[in-house]
């Protein structure tokens, strides 16, 4: 006897692992563009970005 379809879990399955490869393949694109211009800053990146100074 065949199961019945989840379509709710299977579409949330098939979205979950589609971000893992974004999230992968824009970690991909990060690293080779620091790799060829090791000085410029990635927008986004939170060791990249100034400390934060508090005036006391």
């Amino acid at each position: 006897m065949a199961r019945k379809p989840n379509y709710n879990f299977e579409r949330m399955e098939r979205d979950r692992l589609k971000a893992i490869k974004v999230a992968e393949k824009a970690k991909a694109k990060r690293e080779q563009r620091l790799r060829d211009n090791p000085n410029a800053l990635a927008v986004g990146d939170d060791d990249a970005s100034e400390p934060n100074v508090d005036d006391e």
